[in-house]
């Protein structure tokens, strides 16, 4: 009988060089901590790197999310080729969507 262990969901942790930060993302990385990331970004902008080494699962609002910070600045580093591929669909979707136009 196997004992069932807790899931891991999310470890952050924090270093700076005193120029850049850099947020190491462990485990589980899941729409639920956006909000937790979205103050971090804003807390450690402008100079801000994602170390996704440990990252073991994304969904999609993570991946748009990885997607705009990486276009506002943010550098992604150590980050999965399955996520970055997947981030790639995103990007293209996204440039593929018409702009939206309001009605008469």
């Amino acid at each position: 009988m196997f004992a069932s262990l807790p899931q891991v969901t999310l470890k952050i942790e924090t270093a700076t060089d005193g120029e850049t930060a850099t947020l190491r993302l462990i485990g589980r990385l899941e729409s639920g901590n956006l909000g937790e990331l979205e103050v971090q970004v804003r807390t450690l902008r402008p100079r801000l790197v994602f170390d996704l080494d440990e990252v073991t699962l994304v969904d999609v609002a993570v991946v748009r999310f990885l997607v705009a910070c990486e276009s506002d600045g943010v550098a992604l580093v150590h980050c999965a080729p399955y996520i970055r591929e997947w981030m790639g669909r995103e990007e293209s979707r996204r440039e593929r969507r018409p702009p939206f136009k309001e009605a008469p």
